[in-house]
């Protein structure tokens, strides 16, 4: 089967270019390269809280940090993950060309999740540059590259990253199970070491399916296009300014939502270590698999979701990129709300349910489905092509700050209460949200028809 598209990010696609299951090739190639991208990151971020909290004398032994000390770590590192985005995206742009970024970006990876296995605190610290350095190259120019595989105007683009993001979560949901395990039980680094050896497997295969990926990801500038060298000279006209103002007002929503939903890795990952009640036929469940809740749930619904969105747009209901956001961002708040509910229980009889857990994951979940796949390929529909990976990176640096928000309210944690932070975030986000929505026709009047 062949499908005749054409690149607005990077150049033109081939006219042979070969399908599966209805998208393009190349889409499957970034979306294992991604999944195993995720497998170390996820793997590592699902260990790394609570090897710093762990005691220094126990049987596998951590690093004894408080609970302060540790997420206001997990604070900082999980920002500068994103945060470097921004200079991967401008790396990407004016220099090598999103294809090229990426492989650098898998590469320091490797070696830093490699690093991390070694029980130093200097290879501890490097590592985590190394991963902060190798997410910054790798995450918005894989994300670029999947808005260029598809047309202006096709349809299919937003499934497209729904197909994309379920790549994520396999290899996230993966990895909170076999690292998280593996960390727990037979060692930290042992764990760290696991996360290096899948983002081995995701570099393998990103260099075996180069073939389906000749078209996008080159750089602007070696571009034989005289469009495309025209794109990167031309200053920007008052609809792309205007795009690119709506894009900027959304990644407020981002920062929110992420600030909430990171709590994940952070404040919620620590209560379920210590105040739930995880025993479940006579065995106790790791208290890092409730990391992989989220992932399992966006491996089960995310089709379904795209699916319900697919629908409603054909028959002419609201289904705008920017309604998906608010409500995505709502409904995560509402999670929140059984986290209250866990901490009420637990004030009151010295333990909480698994349930609470599970049913503010599944939320949470299903509010991310709404923001963030739609997210990014909101940016590929709105972004000037030159632009393209700084804009991206500009998003994930957005969710880097949603994360250092998330570590500040964990650490606020421990002098205002669980309750408080739950259910603040529950009340404050449902808010905000509410009032974004009034303000959405408005917003939508700035996007200048780019979702039509």
């Amino acid at each position: 089967m062949s499908h005749n598209t054409s690149n607005e990010l990077i150049n033109s696609v081939p006219d042979n270019e070969r399908e599966l299951f209805g998208h393009p090739i190349g889409l499957y190639v970034l979306f294992f390269t991604e999944m195993w991208e995720r497998f170390s990151y996820y793997g590592m971020r699902a260990i790394l809280v609570l090897y710093l909290v762990t005691k220094t004398g126990e049987s596998n032994p951590g690093l004894g940090w408080t609970d302060g000390e540790a997420l206001a770590l997990y604070g900082w590192y999980t920002m500068m993950v994103y945060v470097m985005s921004i200079p991967g995206g401008i790396i990407a742009d004016k220099l090598i060309g999103q294809k090229k970024s990426v492989y650098v970006g898998g590469v320091l990876l490797l070696f830093g999740h490699s690093v991390l296995a070694i029980e130093q605190m200097w290879a501890f610290y490097t590592g985590l540059v190394l991963i902060v350095l190798g997410v910054g190259m790798l995450k918005p120019n894989i994300s670029t590259m999947v808005g260029g595989l598809y047309s202006k105007g096709d349809i299919r683009r937003d499934k497209g990253f729904t197909l994309f993001y379920i790549g994520i979560n396999i290899g996230a949901f993966l990895s909170s199970i076999i690292v998280g395990y593996v960390g727990e039980v037979y060692g930290w680094h042992y764990g760290f070491g696991l996360a290096g050896f899948g983002m081995l497997l995701g570099l393998i295969q990103y260099a075996i399916g180069q073939k389906h990926l000749k078209h996008v990801g080159n750089f602007l500038g070696s571009s034989t296009n005289q469009s495309d060298k025209d794109a990167l000279k031309k200053p920007l006209t008052k609809i792309e300014k205007d795009r690119v103002l709506v894009l900027l007002l959304s990644f407020l929503i981002v920062i929110l939502f992420w600030g909430a939903f990171e709590q994940a890795g952070g404040l919620m990952n620590i209560y379920t270590k210590t105040k739930t009640d995880r025993m479940l036929l006579g065995t106790e469940v790791p208290a890092t698999w409730f990391q992989s809740l989220n992932a399992l749930f966006i491996v089960i619904f995310g089709t379904a979701v795209a699916g319900f969105w697919a629908k409603r747009k054909m028959k002419g209901k609201e289904a705008s990129s920017l309604f998906k956001m608010i409500l995505g961002l709502i409904i995560m708040g509402t999670g929140f709300f059984f986290m209250t509910g866990a901490v009420a229980q637990f004030n009151s009889s010295g333990s909480s349910a698994m349930y609470w857990l599970v049913l503010a994951y599944l939320f949470h979940t299903i509010g991310e489905l709404c923001l963030s796949p739609v997210a990014l390929s909101f940016i590929t529909k709105l972004t000037p092509m030159k632009y393209a990976s700084i804009m991206m990176g500009v998003y994930f640096a957005m969710t880097g700050f949603g994360s250092k928000l998330a570590g500040l309210l964990g650490e606020w944690s421990e002098s205002l209460g669980e309750y408080t932070i739950f259910t603040g975030i529950a009340v404050f986000t449902i808010s905000i949200g509410l009032l974004v929505m009034l303000v959405l026709k408005k917003l939508k009047v700035l996007t200048h028809g780019a979702e039509d």
